[in-house]
């Protein structure tokens, strides 16, 4: 097994000294490179900004996670925030670089970090456990996971990626005006350990990324499907323009765009051109 590199950095008051300490955060994840890398914070704005930042001076290991107990900036899709109560939650982003896949099948990475927050959940949660297109975690009809990827292209081939995730884990009140939060401790009753639901995401995250890698879309995409939220289910949505109609989600496209049969027929719609209707 590799030998393990754990950093932690403090950002001291404003300025852009910081102090690296070794740190046994994730000693335990059993994994070849994600996770072997970890810059932790006491306090972050932003763990993707902070990534984006450190592509700008140097290329990281692949697989390095950048993890804070205390994001107060983070972002969701589009101009969404992203609430998170200090110490309670993960906060974090992983760095790729998935130069072997094609910019024209970038929907890929979003499928591979769905399942493996998935996958990572599914141990603990044994109901109603869902994906909602194109890449959020619900339990039931409330979510219990944002996801925000960021990709740099190069012609057509993906050069780096960075994987932004907010995971409620032992959150129990939510003071935003998000309209259907819930976490880990509010669904099963008890404490999880944050360290712990971390290192076994880094695993189902590597093992994921490695069927990518290996060519295993078929078996990735379906398992998609099969988790998608809503699959086959009359129900009501919103267009762009603001009108509502009701259809029924039949899939996805290798792009992206999410499939519904309406009463026209089947209909593709890609992000922000639909919404669901909770």
């Amino acid at each position: 097994m590799l030998k393990l590199i754990f950093i932690t950095a403090f950002v001291i008051a404003c300025c852009e000294q910081i102090v690296i300490k070794k740190s046994d955060l994730l000693k335990s994840t059993n994994t070849l490179f994600v996770g072997k890398v970890l810059f932790e914070f006491d306090s972050l704005n932003s763990t993707n900004q902070y990534a984006y930042e450190l592509l700008a001076k140097e290329r990281p290991a692949e697989g390095t996670v950048i993890l804070t107990h205390n994001q107060y900036a983070g972002k969701g899709q589009a101009t969404n925030k992203w609430e998170s109560e200090p110490l309670k939650n993960l906060t974090f982003t992983i760095i790729l670089y998935p130069k072997f896949l094609p910019a024209r099948k970038q929907f890929l990475l979003n499928q591979v970090v769905s399942l493996s927050v998935f996958d990572t959940l599914k141990k603990y949660i044994s109901d109603g456990l869902t994906i909602k297109w194109p890449n959020d975690i619900y339990v039931f009809d409330k979510k219990i996971t944002g996801i925000l990827i960021q990709n740099s292209l190069k012609g057509s081939s993906l050069q780096s990626t960075i994987i932004g995730i907010g995971l409620n884990v032992n959150q129990k009140q939510f003071i935003s005006d998000a309209p259907n939060p819930t976490s880990l401790a509010l669904e099963i009753g008890k404490i999880v350990d944050l360290k712990t639901l971390l290192a076994e995401f880094c695993q189902h995250l590597e093992s994921n990324y490695l069927q990518l890698k290996g060519g295993q879309t078929t078996q990735l995409q379906q398992r998609y499907l099969n988790a998608l939220y809503r699959l086959k289910q009359q129900q009501h949505y919103r267009r762009g323009d603001g009108s509502i109609f009701k259809g029924q989600i039949m899939g996805v496209t290798d792009i992206g765009k999410l499939i519904i049969k309406t009463q026209n027929g089947i209909e593709e719609f890609a992000f922000k051109e639909v919404s669901y209707l909770l």
